[in-house]
């Protein structure tokens, strides 16, 4: 059993990788990044101790050292992190300096490319967390570039946070909005869905296709309602959107990825 590890910036997710197995189990538990006692209790409550731990750290190095400690006192074996490189399995980084990539963006789009046949069109990868990243991959499996913007709630905080009168705003998206909440939620929508929707058109416009739109995050039920509608508006001149596709946990996707294809290939 290999414990698969997501250590984001606000949370902690983790997935199971069977010995033998093709896939990773379906379950995902996640866990507050201050309380690794949940997590020292539940790799304890385990009926099966992993050997070793995978993952991707992007909270910063004491914390991912943190975690890893825990893993190693709970039975749960080392802990090694991925990180981006010039390639990885299929993946090729079109980064200037590919160190600087994310790992936990460059371990979704393994995720998602395992899901690919060996023809498939360009894709993106949209993640509405505590940041928002979209990423493009070409049909030849390389990573173009992407956006980094922040993600809804830190939109709606910033806001709270950094003026005297604003609040944490918990109103509904609208073409006109009427009152404060309805403003700031419906700007925060409009910022994210537009950024998405920059990336689809430039993706289409260097194509010449449609890409597919892979989401995953927390925040994307905040704002899928606006992408939807804009995406049906920029896509009606010339494609209508083949829709968007939803995945739990393509960074836990992409680490069992890795290890099927590397770490468990027969010698």
């Amino acid at each position: 059993m290999i414990l698969l590890i997501d250590a984001g910036n606000s949370r902690l997710k983790l997935g199971l990788l069977p010995a033998g197995a093709a896939h990773r189990e379906a379950d995902t538990h996640a866990f507050d990044h201050a309380n690794l006692q949940a997590l020292a209790d539940w790799l304890r409550a385990l009926p099966a101790k992993p050997t070793r731990a995978v993952g991707v750290n992007v909270a910063g190095a004491e914390r991912g050292d943190a975690i890893a400690r825990v893993v190693e006192q709970a039975g749960g074996g080392g802990t090694a992190w991925l990180r981006a490189e010039k390639q990885t399995l299929i993946l090729r980084n079109g980064y200037a300096h590919p160190e600087q990539l994310g790992a936990d963006r460059w371990a979704a789009m393994l995720g998602v490319l395992a899901r690919q046949p060996a023809r498939h069109p360009p894709l993106m990868i949209a993640s509405f967390g505590t940041a928002t990243t979209l990423d493009t991959v070409s049909s030849e499996n390389v990573f173009l570039g992407g956006l980094i913007l922040p993600g809804p709630a830190m939109m709606r905080a910033a806001l709270a946070h950094g003026t005297a009168n604003l609040p944490l705003a918990q109103g509904l998206a609208t073409a006109y909005p009427t009152d404060t909440d309805q403003a700031i939620s419906s700007g925060v929508a409009a910022a994210q869905a537009g950024a998405l929707v920059r990336q689809w058109l430039a993706a289409r416009t260097r194509f010449g296709a449609t890409p597919d739109i892979y989401v995953t995050g927390g925040g994307w039920s905040e704002v899928r309602a606006e992408v939807e509608t804009l995406l049906a508006q920029a896509g009606a001149a010339r494609s209508v959107p083949t829709g968007l596709i939803y995945v739990e946990s393509p960074v836990l996707d992409g680490l069992a990825a890795w290890v099927l294809q590397t770490e468990q290939r027969p010698e």
